[in-house]
């Protein structure tokens, strides 16, 4: 799906979005309306991933439709009014580390360059070794349970083992190197927390440049199902200044 700007003005940044559902549900119209104000403003070209889903189709199918729908904006970047200098990656929860994933592969394969990452409460760790991963318990949009059942379903029995790929569980990434500059948030109160504060930390260790927010009593997607709370406002303002700057570039 594309969503281009009415009006003509030229090439302006792409936004490959990656919707979330934790790679087991979910379609290509999810999650795109906080890139809209972009194309609204006539700064951004969005196109929008119809990846394969878990358990029907494991890994790698996600991550691999991922890239083939970023390499696709970019070789037709002239055709859809994209600036290929300008191209970011956007994607939320399980959609967030299929993002992750992504510009791994795009950085390893050479192409295409990559000028943002925007990792939305990213599903990055298939492994359940911190604290945050057991904390919430049958309870909220996310907890454990559901969590394990994705991971499963995308890894099978190589769930928590040692024969899962960095593309799949960007977490398990040794070398976060030459990755494009990142925004990466989280809420206090959710499952994914602790892996997103220690990829945001080794992704800055490495070199990359990144604004992280843990955002304060906010639970998984807090931002995007109740958005008119006082910190839902914070984090999508913050957010989509951000994605400004990268398509003003």
């Amino acid at each position: 799906m594309i969503l281009s700007p009415v009006e003509d003005r030229g090439p302006r940044g792409g936004i490959l979005s990656l919707h979330g559902g934790g790679m087991i549900m979910g379609g290509r119209r999810d999650h795109v309306s906080h890139l809209l104000p972009h194309v609204i403003e006539g700064t951004a070209v969005v196109v929008s991933v119809e990846y394969r889903l878990a358990p029907d189709h494991p890994d790698p199918a996600p991550v691999e439709d991922c890239y083939a729908g970023l390499v696709w904006m970019a070789k037709n970047a002239d055709e859809v009014g994209i600036d290929p200098e300008r191209l970011l990656i956007a994607g939320v929860s399980g959609g967030g580390g299929l993002a992750a994933g992504t510009a791994l592969l795009a950085r390893d394969r050479a192409f295409p360059q990559l000028s943002h990452q925007v990792l939305i409460c990213p599903m990055l760790d298939d492994r359940f070794e911190t604290h945050s991963s057991r904390m919430v318990d049958r309870e909220g949009v996310w907890d454990r349970y559901s969590n394990l059942y994705a991971w499963t379903s995308v890894l099978g029995e190589r769930r928590g083992g040692p024969e899962v790929s960095r593309y799949a569980a960007p977490a398990r990434a040794e070398d976060l190197s030459r990755l494009p500059r990142t925004y990466i948030d989280t809420g206090s109160a959710e499952g994914f927390r602790d892996e997103i504060l220690i990829y945001a930390g080794r992704l800055s260790e490495a070199g990359v440049g990144v604004d992280f927010h843990m955002w304060g009593g906010g639970f998984h997607g807090f931002d995007m199902s109740v958005d008119d709370a006082a910190v839902s406002r914070a984090s999508n303002a913050t957010r989509e200044e951000f994605i400004r700057r990268a398509l003003d570039r």
